[in-house]
């Protein structure tokens, strides 16, 4: 299985930021414009590029089609991109906005049953879901909803095997305690969720801090990394991290 690797820019208000462990209010705002960014990162030899629409994430309704559009005309990046994605109509606007995938969050965790039905309506290549996770004190790892502040009846290897039999290919797993804190990924995590489920695309997604990180993911199974903070603040070099 080929790896790749995907930098990732958050949008909101129109400006690049980073959450820490996706709380609104520990936000770090960043100089970069967005198009400029990608097209930086396109220049470096990236191929694909995470982008999030974080005003829709909390209120619905994806804002970025200018942005996507103007990414796809002008980077030739492959994007995946989501951000209060709740319909049928959602995803068809942004993949008629340029996007190659749609990343389906919390809809995927509140309403299994509706988006299994679009990997039929899309397909596999046109849908990623992201299941955000944690340990609970049992060491389950759950799926919190609600900005992460309500626990959901779904642990997490139970829907994404589900998800896995409904024929998804494209996993993007967050274990939450990582986001943002620059504290390497979740390993266990991984290796577990790729050794239960090989028939999936598992990318990793918080706490990538460096080119050592990158390679220990794809070893543990990984078929991709997402990486926010580490290049923002320039921790780690994109370059460094597509020749791994």
């Amino acid at each position: 299985m080929s790896f790749t690797v995907y930098p990732a820019i958050d949008v909101r208000d129109g400006r690049v930021v980073r959450l820490r462990q996706g709380d609104y209010a520990q936000e770090t705002r960043y100089d970069d414009d967005p198009l400029a960014l990608a097209m930086r990162y396109a220049d470096a030899g990236a191929t694909w590029l995470h982008l999030v629409d974080l005003d829709a994430a909390r209120s619905g309704g994806y804002t970025l089609a200018p942005l996507l559009h103007a990414i796809s005309d002008r980077t030739g990046l492959r994007v995946q991109t989501g951000g209060g994605v709740r319909s049928v109509a959602d995803v068809e606007a942004i993949l008629e906005a340029g996007a190659q995938r749609v990343v389906v969050g919390s809809l995927s965790v509140r309403e299994p049953e509706l988006v299994t039905a679009w990997l039929r309506t899309f397909g596999d290549e046109h849908l990623t879901i992201a299941l955000d996770t944690r340990q609970d004190d049992a060491g389950e790892w759950r799926l919190p909803v609600h900005g992460w502040t309500e626990e959901s009846p779904h642990a997490l290897f139970d829907l994404a095997s589900r998800y896995a039999d409904a024929g998804l290919c494209h996993l993007l797993c967050t274990d939450i305690s990582r986001d943002g804190m620059m504290a390497g990924p979740s390993l266990d995590l991984y290796r577990e969720l790729c050794r239960r489920l090989p028939q999936l695309a598992v990318q990793a997604s918080g706490g990538v801090r460096d080119v050592a990180d990158i390679v220990a993911a794809r070893e543990a199974g990984c078929a991709g990394a997402v990486l926010g903070k580490s290049l923002l603040d320039g921790r780690l070099l994109l370059e460094d991290a597509l020749r791994c």
